[in-house]
């Protein structure tokens, strides 16, 4: 087997499929907007749970599954509105599936667990309308007693 450079990983990551050119993003960089691409790497003593977790992810609506670049390993595009790499790997591993634990998977999981979870709770949060926010704090202002307010009708009003 030959070792990978960075031309076979691009080499990999942009071969054909039915004819066109397919370029992956890289798993763990940011990914702007609701569609992840991930990565679910597996223990490399267990490489009959890749073909066994592809069965079971496959019957998951709005699940896309490929062949992962890296050994032992499966890549995933999901919408984070519907699935989260964290539920995604928590319900492998009750399954029985054994995940890579080396640091940097551990690592990389945690901060796209983070990651994946600030994006959702942002999303629900409603947002900020910033343009009617000096409205409001004008109206209270009007209706706030301080001196500079004159409760004198404007025909009652001496001119001086």
């Amino acid at each position: 087997m030959s070792r990978m450079n960075p031309e076979k990983a691009r080499e990999l990551r942009d071969e054909l499929r039915d004819g066109k050119r397919r370029k992956r993003p890289a798993a763990f960089v940011p990914q702007p907007g609701t569609r992840k691409h991930r990565e679910l790497r597996f223990d490399h003593r267990h490489p009959e749970h890749v073909d066994e977790a592809r069965k079971l992810l496959s019957g998951l609506e709005g699940m896309d599954i490929d062949t992962g670049l890296a050994p032992y390993s499966l890549s995933i595009w999901y919408e984070i509105s519907s699935y989260s790499l964290e539920g995604l790997e928590a319900a492998l591993v009750r399954q029985g599936f054994h995940l890579d634990n080396s640091v940097y998977s551990k690592l990389v999981r945690t901060v796209v667990y983070f990651c994946e979870e600030t994006q959702m709770r942002n999303m629900r949060v409603p947002e900020r309308l910033i343009k009617k926010s000096h409205e409001i704090y004008s109206k209270a202002w009007e209706h706030h007693p301080h001196g500079d307010h004159d409760d004198t009708p404007p025909e009652l009003r001496q001119d001086r």
